[in-house]
């Protein structure tokens, strides 16, 4: 394998040292964690589809960056129909990705570097390519197998109509018929992606053994995709809503994108202390993380209560438009809600679900998040998104709690906001017809060469998606060791970021003199974030790290940020 570019290694015993800290202090409360989508990430063998071995040749460089874990999209067997999130076997890899020995392998230099391990677990649906969707659908209707999903008959005098009107997530109807089949089927998202029936005990017992499997394979924990989505209401009611994973902000008037019978149960809390207490009985402090879009805050918390969760996705600061006041107001709901159950609150931007955020700070509406971005729409400002993600990055890894990294972030690299229909995969740009764009743009491969063939993704030309001629410009060898680069900013954060031990801080917010600006300290750190066009008085302290130079002294420039150092 030829990877093309440097190879980073890290001090066995800053590795050793690392391990050490995390063990037996509740690691997952401040930890930096890096999401990887394994089909972006580093392709080893060139057939332009990253891997596991690709991964694991990458590892030192994620370690030389600082992060405490990584968290890997689905790379079980799967026909793709999702990008993996349609899972055929959740115990076995899919060969696009490796085999479970690369898997393996990979976790254990991932430990041996000091990163903890945490994989996605999908529950809410199978691929419909699972042998138990398979066994249901060559079975007759009230039959066993089937009792495992949500079939029903259908509405209407002969039973031709769905049995309610549900919507799915990525557009068009919830429910599907296979050809011949009497019978209809729940899919809150793609009709490859049965929803499973939740309150049947085979399907309990069967996700704590897929859980065993991969505890007993030492990994650290898991991310639990559409936590909030696996318990439906009785009789599955009809709603006049649409069944979206979310829509625009939330506050706390209870208004919410998830509302609606099919999300935030009251039943799934009791599935998740189950798996706790799985968990509790392993070494380590494994963890979950729950994707979950809830609003308000008083409800997301209930996730992450002592006997449930560690970790829930704080979606409303990624959300939160690049305004002063509406950034502050969710860093205070978010920290007063997380204390009221004495858990962190854990900090995100951007992953593969959405626009990344260097591309929608430099929207019109910055911070606006539009379900995908096209040639026929609104181009960002990519220097002006670039530069408040810059300063965005010193706000986030200064506040207490725990944060993630989407893969790429690192780099600055924009959304591809010109990718070609004919390139695009994701199912909800079909299933709506090409009104919703998707999120394509923000899953490219990652550039670590610039003059490489996919820019040293792989030894080839080979890009499951093609990448944009500015991603060389972003390449990790045109950052690496270069004094102001966006890469060398993050390894700088954190390495302060551990140094002062933000993550286990407290935040203390000061009085500020403009509505554009930030101020806050957390222990000896002071924060300061400037939202706005016009220069600010920067207050007194010894400058530690700035997103961009000061132009001239005393002064923090438009649309960036500092960390000062107290006395």
């Amino acid at each position: 394998m030829n990877m093309r570019t440097k190879e980073f290694t890290l001090p066995e015993a800053e590795a050793q040292a690392r391990a050490a800290a995390q063990a037996g202090t509740e690691w997952w409360r401040s930890a930096v964690i890096y999401q990887i989508y394994p089909r972006s990430f580093a392709d080893s063998d060139g057939d332009g589809i990253g891997d596991l071995p690709g991964i694991t040749s990458r590892l030192p460089y994620l370690a030389r960056l600082g992060i405490d874990a990584i968290w890997l999209s689905p790379f079980y067997r799967s026909p793709q129909a999702d990008a993996g999130y349609d899972v055929a076997d959740y115990r076995a890899v899919d060969p696009l990705f490796g085999t479970l020995g690369d898997f393996e392998h990979m976790r254990h230099q991932a430990h041996a570097l000091g990163m903890k391990v945490i994989v996605d677990l999908v529950p809410n649906h199978t691929s419909d390519e699972h042998a138990w969707f398979q066994a249901a659908l060559q079975s007759p209707p009230g039959s066993a197998e089937r009792a495992r999903y949500l079939f029903r008959d259908g509405s209407g005098p002969h039973g031709d109509l769905p049995p309610n009107n549900w919507k799915s997530v990525f557009g068009g109807e919830a429910w599907s018929r296979a050809p011949g089949d009497s019978q209809w089927y729940l899919h809150l998202f793609d009709r490859k992606q049965p929803d499973l029936k939740w309150d049947h005990p085979e399907v309990r017992a069967e996700f704590e053994d897929v859980l065993r499997f991969w505890l007993d394979r030492g990994v650290d924990g898991f991310r639990v995709d559409v936590a909030h989505g696996l318990i439906k209401a009785p009789g599955l009611p009809d709603w006049s809503g649409q069944a979206a994973m979310v829509e625009g902000t939330s506050d706390d008037s209870g208004s919410s994108g998830n509302a609606g019978p099919m999300w935030d149960q009251e039943g799934v809390h009791e599935i998740y202390r189950g798996w706790r207490r799985l968990l509790d009985t392993y070494p380590g402090e494994r963890m979950m993380v729950a994707e979950a879009w809830i609003a308000p805050q008083a409800r997301l918390v209930r996730y992450i209560r002592g006997d449930e969760m560690q970790q829930a996705f704080n979606f409303d600061y990624l959300l939160a438009h690049w305004d002063a006041a509406e950034i502050r107001a969710v860093v205070d709901s978010s920290l007063a809600a997380s204390a009221s159950v004495g858990a962190p609150t854990t900090w995100v931007m951007s992953n593969h679900d959405s626009v990344r955020h260097t591309s929608r700070y430099g929207l019109r509406e910055p911070g606006s998040r539009p379900k995908g971005i096209d040639a026929a729409g609104e181009q960002p400002d990519e220097a002006l998104g670039l530069r408040r993600a810059r300063a965005a990055a010193l706000l986030t890894l200064a506040l207490p709690g725990s944060a993630y990294i989407y893969q790429g972030e690192e780099l600055g690299l924009p959304e591809h906001t010109t990718l070609e229909a004919r390139y695009r995969q994701d199912p909800a740009f079909f299933r709506t017809q090409g009104a919703e764009i998707g999120r394509d743009g923000c899953r490219v491969p990652l550039p670590w060469q610039a003059e490489a063939p996919s820019f040293g993704f792989g030894p080839g030309e080979k890009s499951w998606l093609p990448q944009p001629d500015n991603f060389a410009r972003y390449a990790v060898d045109q950052q690496d060791d270069v004094s102001g680069s966006t890469l060398e900013l993050y390894r700088e954060l954190l390495r302060l970021r551990r140094d002062y031990a933000l993550g286990s801080g407290q935040l203390q917010w000061h009085a500020v003199h403009s509505p554009d600006a930030l101020i806050f300290d957390n222990g000896r750190l002071r924060a300061v974030i400037n939202l706005g066009m016009q220069p600010i008085a920067l207050p007194q302290g010894a400058l530690l790290i700035s997103s961009e130079p000061l132009e001239a002294p005393g002064e923090l420039p438009g649309n960036t940020a500092a960390w000062l150092k107290l006395e």
